[in-house]
């Protein structure tokens, strides 16, 4: 059986690619742009890739057509696959129908930090000696690829709200039917799919429907969107844990930072300490993620200890505050922070690590909700812990990023060029500063651009 994967290079469809291939079919696909690392990790696994969308490449037909949520009506390939009669399905489809099956789902979902907990939590079961499967959003740097199948009986999905395909607009987490799940947090995103939050939480609560009442669904307890959720019904038993020490939950998990320098944190039981983790992730986020691995693990069997001793050998996550390169004293990190919540907690991980060291932030507002608007009165606000702002404005954003600059004041600029932003931080940087560029896309290549810059002094 050949399947024909549509959006191959993207991170869920490429690990749902890899999956296909484990599992044994013949796996082809094709994308606009196919570049590491995805495509080396399917040209590794033996999975050609086509560029484009030309409907030749259904020629011969597959036996299955596996479509990802970014193509509609109209695209050349879609057009001629309805025309042929080609069987299709959605990614999310597929991974419910021949892959999870008969598997203890783990499934974690969340506007914020799905990627990086969901790769926390395959490597506590991996640690504990589980071998699970996983698809996970993203390259964690604790495995070789972002997709396998392992070992029954866990499976670990990060799971988004995000539509399933142009056939299917049921967010994608629906069809994982999940015996354990996380909610990290819930927040309005996605604006070219939800009108507005309620939206979001009725897609949640639908989510909470699937779960049995064996399961078990780990939650902060603070997140009031969270909270109405799981008011509107949950059948579960639920783990709550606090993200802040004011809390007056009765029973809770928290965590308190060891010290003013020291990434690390404790685990409580109420007040009973459970025990520590050393790491050199940055960011009151990333504990909350850690808490909510170290959970959902304790449920499929591994105690707090465990998890959080693999914690202390966990590796990160590409794109998440990952520095690139240090070049005469000048760091440079990629952050994936494209949300106002997610770009405020990466500066203030990042300002805890670096004191008064000076933090220049490079933003690319990219995403669909941000070229919406919606979150333009936040931006300024979210970038206040950074020394100096530079704001790229692309040509398709749809408004202008200037009254954004004037908030923040002198300390920050707008582009129109990306070379331009390149050569205003080669000429201004100084040994001691931290360059961190924040984007959901490749950026031009940015990262990569300003590092060799750097290396040649300019």
């Amino acid at each position: 059986m050949r399947v024909h994967v549509l959006g191959v290079c993207g991170t869920f469809m490429g690990g749902l690619a890899l999956l296909a291939r484990e599992l044994g079919f013949e796996v082809t696909g094709s994308d606009r742009n196919a570049y590491p690392p995805m495509s080396t990790l399917l040209g590794a696994s033996g999975i050609p890739i086509v560029e484009g969308y030309d409907a030749s490449q259904l020629d011969p037909a597959p036996d299955l057509l596996v479509i990802g949520n970014a193509f509609s009506r109209g695209n050349p390939v879609v057009e001629r696959a309805l025309d042929l009669g080609i069987p299709y399905t959605s990614g999310p489809q597929f991974l419910a129908d021949r892959i999870l099956p008969g598997r203890w789902v783990i499934a974690v979902s969340g506007t914020h930090g799905k990627t990086t907990t969901s790769s926390m939590l395959a490597w506590i079961l991996e640690y504990a000696g589980l071998k699970p499967g996983f698809l996970i959003g993203g390259a964690p740097n604790d495995f070789p690829a972002p997709a396998r199948l392992g070992e029954a009986p866990f499976f670990v999905v990060e799971a988004d709200e995000y539509d399933s395909a142009f056939f299917d607009k049921r967010s994608k987490f629906v069809h994982y039917h999940p015996r354990t799940l996380v909610i990290n947090n819930i927040e309005y995103d996605h604006a070219d799919i939800f009108p507005d939050l309620d939206a979001i939480k009725r897609q949640f609560h639908h989510l909470v429907r699937t779960v049995p009442a064996t399961g078990r669904i780990v939650a902060p307890a603070d997140d009031a969107a969270v909270v109405d959720v799981l008011r509107m019904g949950c059948w579960t038993p639920v783990e709550w844990f606090v993200r802040s020490e004011d809390s007056d939950r009765a029973e809770r998990w928290s965590a308190r930072a060891i010290g003013e320098n020291d990434p690390g944190f404790v685990m409580y039981r109420n007040e009973e300490q459970l025990g520590e983790v050393h790491w050199d992730l940055l960011g009151r986020h990333n504990v909350d993620n850690a808490l909510a691995a170290v959970l959902a693990a304790r449920h499929a069997g591994v105690p707090v200890e465990t998890g959080l001793a693999a914690l202390g050998h966990f590796r990160g996550v590409r794109r998440r505050l990952e520095r690139r390169a240090v070049v005469g004293g000048i760091a440079v990190y990629d952050d994936f922070a494209h949300h106002p919540t997610a770009i405020a907690a990466t500066l203030e991980g990042l300002r805890r690590m670096v004191g008064a060291g000076r933090i220049v932030a490079v933003v690319e507002p990219r995403s669909n909700t941000m070229k919406m608007g919606v979150h333009r009165d936040q931006l300024a606000p979210s970038l206040t812990r950074a020394d100096e702002v530079l704001l790229y404005q692309p040509p398709d954003l749809g408004w202008s990023l200037e009254p954004v600059a004037a908030a923040l004041g002198p300390q920050c600029r707008v582009f129109a060029v990306v070379q331009a932003i390149i050569d205003h931080v080669a000429e201004r940087a100084r040994p001691g500063d931290h360059i961190v560029i924040m984007s959901n896309g490749g950026f031009e290549n940015i990262h990569s651009r300003l590092i060799e810059a750097l290396r040649h002094g300019r």
